[in-house]
């Protein structure tokens, strides 16, 4: 087995989840999360799954796997007892070319749903390559502590800071510079601390005066910053 690191876009595309049970309900909450259109096929599902179903926000396919189910789907992952049906479901998908992840089952997958730490759009994943889903999520518990709000507010502010600069005639080398000069900026500590005034001194600094939080289209409120200075020594 050889693994790459690897985010896929699944917002708006189908993917299915075969099986209804707590394994099940961890993998369709995540899709939805990423706004994926998810159909599950099992005949039973956990009360989770029945309440997306009813809300609308899951397609439920009431009964046992059928053999081609998974056509037309651009992920599929399995989380089943059936060993059989396992075997069945790597053969199908490497037919017609679906990504396929078996729960447990490394080496019938093509693909790891890997722990992750998540803060808005920042997300590190962490995998074992199979050997050891559950030092995975040891690891993962430990990096949580690690990544607080702050990493999920710089980054909205880095967005931000990339679309003004992409809206403007610039060479793409220079562009690139200010931004990786911002993203090594002491911006991070000064939303940390929640000191507008810093934060508005380095978009200055790096992307003209008129950066302020306003005219990027950000509310400093939302950001946790107040117009508390930061302190020196």
């Amino acid at each position: 087995m050889g693994f790459i690191p690897i985010f896929l876009e699944v917002s708006g595309r189908r993917c299915v989840v075969i099986g209804g049970g707590e394994v099940a309900v961890r993998k369709i909450e995540g899709l939805l999360e990423a706004g994926a259109e998810v159909t599950v096929i099992a005949p039973n599902v956990r009360s989770a799954i029945a309440k997306l179903v009813e809300g609308g926000r899951v397609i439920h396919i009431e009964r046992p796997y059928r053999s081609g189910d998974i056509g037309g789907f651009v992920l599929a992952f399995a989380a089943t007892d059936d060993r059989d049906l396992h075997r069945q479901l790597a053969a199908e998908a490497a037919e017609l070319g679906i990504l396929l992840n078996v729960a447990d089952v490394p080496e019938l997958c093509s693909f790891i749903a890997p722990a992750a730490v998540k803060q808005g759009a920042l997300q590190v994943a962490i995998s074992t390559g199979g050997a050891s889903p559950a030092f995975a999520a040891r690891l993962r518990r430990e990096l949580e502590s690690k990544f607080g709000v702050e990493y999920a507010r710089v980054l909205e502010v880095l967005r931000a800071a990339r679309t003004r600069l992409h809206s403007v005639e610039m060479e793409p080398a220079k562009r690139m510079k200010i931004l990786k000069a911002l993203a090594d900026s002491a911006l991070l500590d000064e939303i940390r601390i929640g000191n507008r005034e810093g934060v508005e001194r380095i978009l200055a600094t790096h992307l003209g005066g008129g950066a302020t939080l306003g005219a990027l289209g950000l509310d400093a409120a939302a950001l946790g910053l107040s117009g508390r200075t930061a302190v020196t020594d």
